[in-house]
């Protein structure tokens, strides 16, 4: 057996004055994701799929100019309203890497944390996937505002 190289391990937090599960039911229900999860400022939402249950599977499908920007992967854990687990690739037929988001109560609402972790093979993206997942924390905020 071949060793393998520690994976790449992201963490982004961020509080939010919303319950949790106002906010874990963000990930979840087509209509809200659509508007923040993988969502641009300047892109045209085309597709939003979400099967959410464990096993069940979500695409999220953006246009970005000439560009189809897929976004995919199958939910490993939903537990209601404080963690949901999932594979997640931006490109077909590529091992996907895996998302955590836990979600806890707090005073003034909740604090979500997500962790990525990636196959070290990715370290080329690490700094702009940390970047991605800290504006679509920033936009899924703006979306519950509005």
């Amino acid at each position: 057996m071949s060793e393998k190289s520690e994976p790449i391990v992201l963490t982004i937090r961020r509080a939010f004055p919303y319950s949790a599960e106002l906010v874990f039911d963000a990930w979840l229900d087509p209509e809200v994701a659509g508007r923040w999860l993988f969502a641009t400022a300047t892109g045209e939402m085309k597709t939003v799929e979400i099967n959410p249950v464990v096993g069940g599977e979500f695409l999220i499908a953006e246009q970005r100019g000439d560009i189809l920007a897929e976004h995919f992967g199958e939910y490993l854990e939903i537990e209601r309203p404080r963690r949901l687990v999932f594979t997640f690739a931006a490109i077909r037929n590529v091992e996907s890497t895996r998302v955590t988001v836990d979600i806890e109560p707090t005073d003034a609402g909740c604090e979500l944390t997500l962790v990525h972790e990636m196959d070290p093979k990715w370290i080329d993206y690490k700094e702009r996937t940390e970047s991605g997942w800290a504006t679509l924390l920033a936009n899924l905020a703006a979306t519950m505002v509005g």
